[in-house]
């Protein structure tokens, strides 16, 4: 099986490396992605898939999906390609999403062997508000046995974990006045944002330490001699777990409601993002492809580094067994992902060999789980029992 995986990936390779460059000279933000989104389409059109765009209400979102002519699992590739404002594919989503595609492609070749459907889905806006909440919330991945997906970066990694998030948004109404003439006379909004992130700051010895709570005022006042009658300050509120991150979202709320209190102003709690929920690896289904990328390249993948970011994989590994590896691109280890020198790294000779590596491994985890009811068992079973 891998000898032919390899040759259909050398086959298909100009392919993949002409979709990756195209999406890399034309960046789009998320939810803008309309150029990129054609291109993967036209490519998995062109290769026999029923594709439907503008899918669960997400303009620039995708569903490409080949049924075989026998039953088996369903597998689903996750494709990213929204790019980063100024810096462009400083995230890598130009090669992660050809990854994606790739694999979804190379497995549609050979799934008719062995039985069962494979889905690549399009999943636009992963550095903001990403479509994979909307995808999730709207049951599409309910019938999904196995979703997977490799992100560029500077070593293979195994999947690991992430954060769960919650952004919130505090407005605060009070009223104007002369600052120096008649202070009396207002209610300072500015007053209970500061208020609220010195709360918040005293609350910090309370909360775990692997939590993290970061905010900004974006709007304090215009002049300093006009008691600000408005203030809205926004905050993401960051956990392992999602249940102790709606606790801790919880108290946070409280800092801005005994703000709004002390200060005499009126508040108004809002979400301004998606929340997304922590990444939980399936570890058997993570140790599968580890062994894959080991048979194709005689690489060793390296343990996940502590969670410290937040990804809306999280969301769907809470409704089907997933992961989400990170693969090498680079020989240079100091360079940092989200900046104009890792979309570089993108374009080159060594990032495309692993591309195509990635890819094999990819498509042979999906055989191999495919294939062997067991092990799937097994995946399924952890999946199950592991607290979310």
């Amino acid at each position: 099986m891998k000898d032919k995986v390899i040759e259909l990936i050398n086959a298909l390779t100009p392919e993949l490396n002409e979709l990756s460059l195209e999406i890399y000279k034309n960046p789009e933000l998320g939810y803008e992605e309309f150029k990129a989104c054609k291109l993967h389409t036209d490519l998995l059109k062109k290769y026999g898939f029923n594709v439907q765009t503008n899918f669960s209400g997400v303009e620039t979102g995708f569903k490409a999906e080949y049924k075989s002519n026998k039953p088996g699992l369903t597998v689903a590739y996750m494709a990213e390609y929204d790019a980063l404002p100024e810096i462009g594919h400083g995230c890598g989503h130009n090669l992660l999403g050809t990854v994606s595609t790739g694999a979804g492609i190379i497995l549609k070749q050979i799934i008719d062997e062995i039985g069962g459907t494979v889905i690549v889905f399009g999943t636009p806006a992963e550095e903001t508000s990403g479509a994979k909440v909307t995808y999730v919330k709207n049951h599409e991945f309910d019938n999904v046995d196995i979703a997977m997906m490799a992100h560029p970066g500077s070593e293979y990694t195994r999947s690991g974990s992430s954060l769960a998030l919650e952004p919130v948004q505090f407005e605060f109404y009070g009223k104007t006045a002369h600052a120096a003439a008649s202070p009396e006379k207002g209610v300072n909004a500015l007053d209970a944002a500061i208020q609220t992130f010195n709360s918040i700051n005293a609350l910090r010895e309370h909360i775990k330490s692997d939590s993290r709570v970061h905010g900004v005022i974006m709007d304090g006042g215009r002049a300093a001699n006009i008691v600000p009658d408005y203030a809205k300050c926004q905050f993401y509120v960051r956990s392992t777990s999602k249940t102790y991150n709606l606790e801790l979202l919880e108290k946070i709320k409280n800092c801005a409601r005994g703000a709004a209190l002390a200060t005499g102003t009126e508040l108004k709690i809002s979400k301004y993002e998606f929340s997304y929920d922590n990444m939980v690896t399936n570890e058997t289904l993570s140790d599968v492809f580890g062994e894959k990328i080991y048979e194709v390249a005689g690489i060793k993948m390296s343990e996940p580094p502590k969670s410290s970011g937040s990804i809306d994989a999280g969301q769907v590994s809470q409704v089907c067994p997933a992961i989400h590896p990170y693969f090498d691109i680079t020989n240079d280890k100091n360079i940092a992902g989200h900046t104009r020198e890792m979309a570089s790294c993108t374009l080159t000779d060594y990032a495309k060999r692993q591309m195509k590596n990635t890819i094999a491994a990819l498509v042979l985890t999906a055989t191999e789980v495919m294939q062997n009811p067991k092990l799937y068992e097994k995946i399924k079973y952890e999946f199950d029992h592991t607290e979310k």
